[in-house]
């Protein structure tokens, strides 16, 4: 691809734009971050708190732990750190410098100021309105669409800010539907590694450095450390347990940031930590690596952007296939295979259901990398799955397009369904 083709630019700010750090499990840092934006315009700490949020927003925030909260769970607790600890210059790392005080603070100011939380249904399925009150005085902020998408700030009556909120189109990001497998494929052999080079090293320094203290502490189900319990010691049980391990720290109080990948830390963790245990054992060429990591991050994006930031379909099994196409460039895999890699991967693991952010990420993580893992050594050997078989379809673009509607429109029940279930609970 020609540095003068328009889809390379886009390619790399696409990365650019995706490829974020993150502290913490992102709907709750996007909650802390509206409250810490709030908190700002209204210039003092509120003695009232009405938080909105969507179906997806309450079942995604309802079970993680907030981290530099002591351990606090849930909507108020994300939303009192804000208040409390929130520099909202730092976006999704709102709460990243919030101290030992300051938790002390936020499980006082949680236990001693009334705070409601709503059920928000404005046909968007990512939303949050937070309002802060103090006294007659009031600030509001609303955030759509995307974890750092501010879409109203208003204090007093008075509009600060304000965004036209069309549906559920991302306004303000490189325009997505420019990728393709095709044109990613040839992005990822051509491309100056140079000018993705930075935003890569954060991904795969944040990455694999939380990844080893999964295996290190004790967070959660331990899923990693159980993988390399009961299997043999070998690159596709490190590939698994490794980033299944990322995630039980992330999900369960590790202070450590993470670089994310559409919109998710644990998506972030699933498309570089297997490539980057592969690329070792393999002992690649750096530059092999980071065009690898390449792969696996776009093909994650393109997968997931029909189907939407948040769904009852479970982003890590797009991570797992796009960890799987990279997996493949490593072990020499030419377009063919890796594309066939993306397909099998996605056969294999489509109905894996996301009912929010929680230890079991972790195990959903690590059947969706080894989907990707089979899913290359399968067409290594001749063997795929068919156009006709379920889903898949022929050609991966059209199997890709199938998938986005499974998820977007399909699993839309689900979620509801899935909601009722965790709201009643």
């Amino acid at each position: 691809m020609e540095k003068t083709n328009r889809k390379y630019q886009a390619y790399i700010q696409i990365l650019k734009e995706e490829l974020h750090p993150a502290m913490g499990c992102t709907e709750p840092i996007a909650l802390a971050y509206a409250a810490a934006v709030a908190r700002r315009e209204l210039g003092c700490l509120p003695d009232r708190v009405v938080i909105g949020a969507s179906g997806s927003i309450i079942k995604n925030v309802k079970s993680v732990i907030v981290p530099n909260t002591n351990h606090l769970k849930g909507i108020p607790a994300a939303v009192s750190a804000g208040i409390v600890a929130g520099d909202p210059d730092k976006e999704l790392e709102v709460i990243a410098e919030a101290t030992e005080e300051d938790s002390a603070k936020i499980k006082d100011f949680l236990e001693n100021t009334p705070i409601t939380v709503e059920h928000l249904d404005q046909g968007i399925t990512f939303d949050i309105v937070l309002t802060l009150y103090h006294g007659d005085e009031y600030a509001k902020v609303r955030i759509a669409n995307y974890h750092t998408n501010i879409v109203l700030i208003e204090h007093n009556g008075k509009v600060v800010k304000e965004s036209e909120v069309k549906g559920e189109e991302e306004e303000g990001l490189t325009d997505r539907s420019l990728l393709n497998m095709k044109d990613i494929w040839d992005f990822i052999n051509t491309v100056d590694v140079e000018e993705i080079k930075e935003v890569l090293d954060r991904q795969m320094e944040y990455n694999y450095t939380i990844a080893k203290e999964g295996i290190r502490g004790d967070y959660g189900a331990n899923i990693g450390k159980v993988l390399l319990d009961m299997d043999d010691d070998n690159v596709k049980t490190r590939a698994k347990a490794m980033a299944a391990a990322g995630s039980d720290a992330r999900m369960n109080g590790c202070e450590l940031p993470v670089v994310i990948n559409s919109g998710s830390g644990n998506q972030g963790i699933t498309v570089s930590v297997p490539v980057m245990v592969y690329a070792e054992e393999l002992n690649v060429e750096k530059e092999k690596l980071y065009r690898a990591l390449a792969l696996s991050n776009l093909t994650a994006i393109h997968e997931k952007t029909p189907i939407g930031r948040l769904s009852a379909y479970c982003g890590a099994v797009n991570a797992g296939a796009g960890a799987g196409a990279g997996i493949a460039y490593l072990c020499g895999g030419g377009y063919e295979e890796v594309i066939h890699t993306v397909v099998n991967a996605l056969a294999i693991v489509s109905g894996i259901v996301c009912d929010g952010a929680k230890a079991s990420c972790a195990a959903k993580i690590a059947s969706a990398v080894d989907a990707g893992i089979l899913g290359y050594n399968m067409y290594i050997r001749g063997q795929e799955f068919y156009g006709g078989d379920g889903i898949v379809t022929k050609g991966v673009e059209a199997t890709l397009r199938n998938v986005g509607r499974l998820g977007k429109e399909g699993m839309r029940e689900t979620n509801e369904e899935i909601i009722k279930m965790m709201i009643e609970d």
